[in-house]
């Protein structure tokens, strides 16, 4: 079931068409992805699906209401982590999800969800002290205390270190157990390739794929990749001369071999024919990154980030 329909997005900054004709359905229950490099138009999709931009064309409707006509109603269903939101530095934690929680007619219950999101500890914690994972978090419970059916989490993990994203992801496959539907907008392929159940890819302000993120993979014809290091003396020759073979390349001790077919047998039948033992043997799989640059013919996060993006 179809519970956010876009058709036709549009909306235009000045001379720029930030959204060019966007459409996507996002079905209940799902995490669904929004992908793409900054400036490409996520984020001023998402506000105008929430209602906080006013498009200049196309049609949105989600769970059945007109986010610019039913924007009150809306509010009470739909909660939203902002990509730039702020509280004020001295309001504590507990001190904030009560508030926020009186703005709604069925809030959840806040204490609940401060230890549903590991926040228990920091309760009394000042906003100001908190780190940048905890903000996340934070962001996370104001996002889910009015109890909505619908999350939209907007570049969820910018800025945090590696430990605090895997955190995050964690809190997002939490929130999808909740029965909440997740929209979820990020430039990062990794962590769509993580959490997502479909994805739409969007460039330029035009979507310019929609699947899962295993089906937009295997729909482009990416090379294979090995990394190893060889314990003797290699001829590049060796590789070279396989048919299933389109490079190699050095980065340091380590041989990088892309090709196509059944590339990993043959570079390893080659190498035990002349008994050299390939240490640190790593194959790449093609991912999201590969999808994306043979989509649009660049490699991601290469625009800068502008503002309305």
């Amino acid at each position: 079931m179809d519970i956010i329909t876009v058709t036709d997005l549009r909306k235009r900054y000045g001379e720029r068409d930030v959204v060019d004709g966007v459409s996507f359905a996002v079905r209940e229950g799902e995490i669904f992805g929004i992908l793409g490099p900054n400036g490409a138009g996520k984020t001023t999709t998402v506000e105008c699906i929430a209602g906080l931009r006013r498009p200049d064309g196309g049609t949105i409707s989600v769970l059945g209401l007109d986010p610019r006509r039913d924007g009150g109603e809306l509010r009470h269903q739909l909660g939203m982590q902002l990509q730039e939101s702020h509280l004020p530095d001295r309001i504590t934690v507990a001190e904030a999800l009560r508030l926020y929680s009186s703005f709604y007619r069925d809030p959840a219950d806040w204490e609940a969800l401060l230890s549903d999101l590991g926040l228990s500890e920091q309760r009394r914690t000042r906003f100001g002290k908190l780190s940048g994972g905890q903000k996340q978090r934070v962001s996370i419970a104001l996002a889910l205390v009015g109890n909505p059916r619908v999350a939209v989490l907007d570049e969820l993990t910018t800025g945090l270190d590696p430990q605090a994203r895997r955190d995050a992801w964690d809190v997002v496959e939490q929130v999808r157990s909740r029965g909440v539907t997740v929209v979820l907008v990020t430039h990062l392929m990794d962590e769509a390739e993580r959490l997502c159940d479909r994805v739409a890819l969007i460039d330029a302000g035009r979507v310019v794929a929609l699947d899962s993120p295993a089906g937009l993979v295997s729909k482009v014809d990416a090379p294979q990749r090995m990394r190893f290091r060889p314990a003797s003396p290699l001829d590049d020759r060796l590789l070279t001369e396989l048919p299933e073979v389109t490079g190699v390349t050095r980065q340091g001790p380590q041989v990088i071999v892309t090709g196509t077919g059944n590339l990993v047998h043959a570079v390893t039948a080659v190498l035990a024919r002349n008994q050299i033992i390939a240490a640190e043997l790593r194959v790449e799989q093609s991912g999201l990154d590969d999808a994306f640059l043979a989509l649009t013919g660049r490699q991601a996060e290469t625009q800068p980030d502008e503002q309305g993006a």
